[in-house]
């Protein structure tokens, strides 16, 4: 049985993200991204990013490309690993929630995956 509830809280976008990342960590094709990160402090702080997304949330404070831009110069980021940045975000999503708001997050993921890969590629 699936889910049957839509994202509607602060706490519903932190179980969001807290799941996502638990998917994204061991992950073999993008977890390497992720391996410095400071996840006390991240957590919080995508949480918010993502309930000012999907809600407005004013919280929010922060440059979400400039580390992205710092890794990339590292790490390079590959079409392939946005590709499946969004298959596992999607299938958070769908794991736990369903509704306008699940489907906006997707959508708004899209968006925001293909705005980073034309930035960095452009870096």
């Amino acid at each position: 049985m699936g889910p049957d509830t839509d994202i509607t809280t602060e706490a519903d976008v932190r179980l969001l993200i807290e799941q996502f990342y638990a998917r994204v960590r061991p992950d073999p094709v993008i977890g390497h991204f992720f391996t410095e990160l400071d996840w006390d402090t991240h957590i919080p702080r995508i949480t918010s990013f993502w309930n000012m997304v999907l809600f407005g949330d004013r919280t929010y404070t922060g440059d979400p490309m400039g580390p992205h831009i710092r890794l990339n110069q590292r790490l390079p980021m590959e079409p392939p690993h946005f590709e499946r940045w969004l298959h596992l975000f999607d299938t958070t999503v769908d794991t736990l929630f369903k509704g306008p708001k699940a489907d906006e997050a997707k959508q708004r993921a899209r968006t925001i995956a293909g705005v980073m890969a034309h930035k960095l590629s452009t870096s």
